[in-house]
């Protein structure tokens, strides 16, 4: 097996079909068909099953392709550090971002912007599991998420720390100059909170809170997205407690922001990356901006 069979073999499974591999990789049908046979009967296995006009992985061939994926990453990332030595900075920049976390975004990227206009910038939205899914799969470089995550794997840089706010509908308040609300006043009326895929997030920390004061909340709803929340609690549905730089002003409409009186809570973020990955010179310096 050579580099280009595996490289022949790896865009193959990406396209799914022998013609758009070969437009692809700019070569003939044929001479792509046969690299593939030869690659077969070279390892013994059948690389892909046919499905109409797709080509299918089967297990061994997901199992090269897996392998195939990461090595690749690996070339293309060495190639990005070679190249960049010594020249000005182009390509693209990925990176991703919670919703709750955007805030800190738009200020940072239109001054990155000014100093490397030839930078293309792609822009990931996902919760906290999600994009640390994406790094690790390197489909990003970087990524503002709300903590605790799981750190292990990676590097990080504290953002500033972001306080809770409750968002309460404002047919639900019968004082219109009303700033403040306890969280005794929060446990006797529907919440809609933001609960995470996976792993311990914002939905835990304020269950614990009102656990805490031996009061139990009336949770009607969880979601992962804030924009979902903000839409019920417009509608009269429930009130919400979350980061207050996730209260837009285009996304509080019908409610009304209040300071938690009797408690707390600061909601901790962070720009993580890999630990044991190439940083593109342009990710670098997305991320010493945030420093």
């Amino acid at each position: 097996m050579n580099m280009k069979q595996l490289r022949y073999f790896y865009e193959i499974a990406n396209e799914k079909q022998i013609t758009r591999a070969a437009k692809k990789l700019h070569i003939a049908q044929p001479p792509l068909s046969q690299s593939l046979k030869a690659l077969e009967t070279r390892l013994g296995v059948q690389l892909f099953e046919r499905n109409g006009r797709q080509m299918v992985l089967t297990e061994a061939g997901k199992v090269l392709y897996e392998k195939a994926k990461i090595m690749f990453q690996h070339i293309d990332e060495t190639i990005v550090e070679v190249k960049e030595t010594g020249q000005g900075m182009r390509g693209t920049l990925a990176v991703g971002s919670t919703k709750s976390c955007f805030s800190h975004v738009p200020q940072k990227l239109k001054h990155f912007l000014e100093q490397y206009p030839n930078v293309r910038i792609k822009l990931i939205e996902g919760d906290s599991y999600f994009l640390t899914k994406q790094l690790l799969e390197r489909e990003i470089e970087a990524a503002l998420v709300r903590l605790p995550i799981e750190m292990n794997g990676f590097q990080f840089q504290h953002l500033p720390p972001d306080e809770y706010v409750a968002i309460v509908p404002n047919r639900w308040l019968r004082d219109e100059e009303q700033t403040e609300i306890t969280i005794e006043q929060l446990a006797s009326i529907p919440l809609v909170l933001l609960h995470r895929i996976r792993g311990i997030g914002q939905f835990e920390i304020i269950l614990n809170k009102f656990k805490d004061m031996n009061l139990e909340p009336q949770v009607i709803c969880e979601s992962p997205n804030v924009d979902m929340l903000l839409g019920l609690v417009n509608e009269g549905i429930g009130a919400t407690i979350i980061p207050k730089a996730s209260t837009l002003k285009n996304n509080v409409t019908d409610a009304k922001i209040l300071q938690l009186k009797d408690v707390k809570l600061v909601s901790e973020s962070a720009i993580i990356w890999l630990e044991n990955r190439y940083l593109s010179k342009s990710a670098t310096h997305f991320i010493e901006l945030f420093k």
